[in-house]
C-alpha cells in the first residue's frame, strides 16, 4: 500500500512482475518517501515551499539516499519512510547545481534492499522503464521512453541529455526510474509537455540520467559538493514563447533584480552576441567565466533596447548549509 494515503496508480499502467526479469517488489522497496522541512527565512522558501515531499532512492549499502535536489534545499530537517512505514532521519549532504541531483545521509539504518546503480545509456526510444514513488507497485507507473534529448529550465539549468517518459508519474519529485535489467537508471525531476512523436506531445516526466551521477558520487558524499568552478548566476527566470525568451520573474535581491531587471523584458543578447533558445542564453552566460564576473545583456522592454551588466554571483552563496544535528 503507497505511504502517500488517497491515491495510487491506475492497475492498468502499474508494473507487472512477470513482464521484467529482475525481482520488481524488492527493486521498488528501495524508493522511499521524502519529507523535508525548510526554514521560513530560508532563501528558496518563497519559492519552493517550507513543506516539501517526494521520494528519494536508497543506494547500495544503505547509507546514502539520492533525489532530486529541490527538495532538499536549505532544508533543516529531512525524514525519510519506507513502504512499510519504518522512519529514519537523513542528512542532505549536498545538492549539485550542475546535474540537480541531492544526496542524503541516513542518520539510521532502513531494513530495505538498496538498489543499484545502472545507466541510462543503453536506453533507447521505446524501451520500457519504471517510474516509482514510494509505495510498492501501487505507486509505480510502467512507462516507456519517449525521448533522449537537451533540457534546459527556466532555472538556469541545462542537461545536454535528459530522459523523458510516458505516461507521466503523478508525483514525480524524486522519482526512481528503473531500467529493464533493475537498476537505477535516473531520478524524475519534472512533470512536462513532451514530444511524443511526429506531431504528438503527451503529458510526460523529465529524467535525469544517472550517469550524471556516477563521476561525482564520491565528491558529493564526502564534502557535499562537487569540485568545480561555480557557475555565474544571475537569478533570472525566462521561458521560450515561440523564438523569444521572455522573463517570468526575477529571485529576490539577485543579480537581475539588483540591475532593474522586470517580468516581460525580453532577453536578446548576452555580450554582444544574439541568443537563439533557452539553453543557448545560459550556455553563453556560463562561457563568459565563473561566478562573479560580468554579464552584458540586452534586454527589450516596450520595444526599446536596454544594455545592462549584471554582476553574476554564485548561487550557493544565498542558500543555508545544511547542518549536522
Amino acid at each position: 500500500m503507497s505511504r502517500n494515503e488517497g491515491w495510487s496508480i491506475p492497475p492498468i499502467i502499474r508494473p507487472r512482475p512477470e513482464a521484467w526479469a529482475f525481482d520488481l517488489d524488492r527493486a521498488l522497496q528501495a524508493v522511499l518517501e521524502l519529507r523535508a522541512e525548510i526554514p521560513a527565512d530560508a532563501f528558496t522558501a518563497n519559492i519552493l515551499g517550507t513543506e516539501r515531499e517526494g521520494s528519494a532512492v536508497l543506494l547500495e549499502g544503505g547509507r546514502h539516499a539520492l533525489t532530486i535536489g529541490y527538495l532538499i534545499t536549505e532544508a533543516e530537517r529531512v525524514w525519510l519512510t519506507s513502504a512499510e512505514g519504518r522512519v529514519v532521519e537523513a542528512h542532505p549532504l549536498g545538492y549539485d547545481f550542475v546535474t540537480g541531483f541531492g544526496l542524503l545521509l541516513l542518520l539510521g539504518r532502513l531494513p530495505v534492499p538498496g538498489l543499484p546503480l545502472g545507466s541510462a545509456e543503453p536506453l533507447r526510444p521505446g524501451d520500457p522503464v519504471i517510474v516509482a514513488a514510494c509505495g510498492g507497485r501501487d505507486a509505480a507507473v510502467q512507462a516507456r521512453l519517449i525521448g533522449k534529448r537537451e533540457f534546459a529550465g527556466y532555472w538556469e539549468y541545462v542537461l545536454d541529455e535528459a530522459l523523458f517518459t510516458a505516461p507521466a508519474h503523478p508525483h514525480w519529485g524524486g522519482t526512481a526510474c528503473i531500467g529493464p535489467d533493475g537498476r537505477l537508471a535516473g531520478i524524475g525531476s519534472l512533470l512536462i509537455e513532451a514530444e511524443a512523436g511526429p506531431k504528438e506531445t503527451a503529458a510526460a516526466n523529465m529524467v535525469v540520467p544517472i550517469d550524471l551521477f556516477v563521476p561525482i558520487r564520491d565528491e558529493l558524499a564526502r564534502t557535499g559538493r562537487v569540485d568545480r568552478p561555480p557557475r555565474p548566476w544571475l537569478g533570472l527566470y525566462v521561458v521560450e514563447a515561440g523564438d523569444r525568451l521572455v522573463v517570468t520573474g526575477v529571485a529576490p535581491g539577485g543579480p537581475a533584480d539588483r540591475a532593474g531587471i522586470e517580468r516581460g523584458d525580453l532577453v536578446v543578447a548576452v555580450a554582444g552576441r544574439a541568443v537563439v533558445d533557452l539553453a543557448d542564453l545560459w550556455r553563453q552566460v556560463w562561457a563568459l567565466g565563473e561566478a562573479g564576473v560580468p554579464v552584458p545583456l540586452v534586454t527589450v522592454r516596450d520595444g526599446r533596447r536596454i544594455d545592462r551588466t549584471l554582476r553574476s554571483i554564485d548561487r550557493a552563496s544565498l542558500l543555508r548549509r545544511p547542518r549536522l544535528h
